[in-house]
């Protein structure tokens, strides 16, 4: 085989470009050099202040089932409150989709939050926000409900991070596994945010209640006009009195419970400045 013989000048060249290549790669060697494992810290950091999601002021107890796909938490409601028909808040701000799985999750919503992180919220009852919309956190996206495969109402809750579950954190700290219902639980500061008002109410012997119906237990008595901070309202049992009728109710932060509007001293049925619950 006829080997070519290089020239002293195309020796030199051939040597300068060895060189140069050498030189390129040792410089571009360092910003190669990260890895899976150096940038998981890094987008972890960039997790939202997650909240519960459920409405300020109610107390939910939670479970986890071993049989779940991902880091999962189901949630019911253990203030004497009903868990079918509460809102669902947004955990954190971000685009929320619709989805719907009628032989599994049900009516659900995902938010996406960017960063690589979403919430899952599976079997509504209902959606409250559009497909594509942006919410807030604390704003309602659905109603917590039964459909899909699921025994009871209850709210389905996920956290994940470029698609892998995630042990869920709310408010900074990881919350517990517990197999059972009734082991722990978690009290919502969503949605709170300094929302809510002070009124006053009128009459004598008011009940505050449990929940927003004439059913629900009695927690307090107000024997007479009581100043009193609303954090939300929302709809329930109507109510009659001096010829009027109201279904609003509003939840009282001090008294732990809920009071018709038409005991509260202003003219609207539904208050205003009040967020809902």
């Amino acid at each position: 085989m006829r080997h070519e013989r290089l020239s002293p000048h195309r020796r030199l060249w051939s040597v300068l470009v060895t060189v140069l290549l050498a030189a390129v790669g040792l410089t571009a060697a360092p910003a190669q050099a990260r890895t899976p494992a150096e940038d998981g810290p890094r987008t972890a950091l960039l997790a939202p202040n997650f909240k519960a999601p459920f409405p300020c002021g109610q107390r939910w107890t939670l479970s986890h089932h071993s049989a779940e796909v991902r880091r999962a938490l189901d949630f019911v409601r253990a203030d004497g409150g009903a868990t079918a028909g509460t809102p669902v808040l947004a955990s954190a701000a971000g685009t929320a989709t619709r989805m719907s799985q009628p032989g599994g999750a049900g009516n659900y919503i995902v938010i996406d939050h960017g960063g690589g992180w979403q919430t899952y919220y599976f079997h509504l009852a209902s959606y409250s926000v559009a497909s594509g919309a942006s919410v807030g956190q604390g704003q309602q996206i659905g109603v917590t409900g039964s459909t899909g495969n699921s025994s009871g109402a209850h709210i389905h809750y996920e956290q994940l991070l470029n698609g892998s579950g995630q042990n869920i954190v709310i408010n900074g700290g990881a919350l517990p596994y517990p197999s059972q219902y009734n082991q722990s639980y978690l009290t919502s500061d969503n949605g709170c945010g300094g929302g809510g008002t002070n009124f006053r109410t009128w009459g004598t012997d008011i009940r505050v209640r449990a929940d927003a119906f004439l059913t629900s237990p009695v927690v307090t008595v107000l024997p007479g006009p009581t100043d009193v901070f609303v954090v939300c309202q929302k709809q329930g049992d109507t109510v009659n009195a001096e010829g009027y009728s109201n279904r609003w109710w509003s939840k009282l932060r001090d008294q732990g419970g809920f009071v018709s509007n038409i005991y509260i001293d202003h003219p609207a049925a539904q208050l205003p400045g009040v967020p809902l619950c």
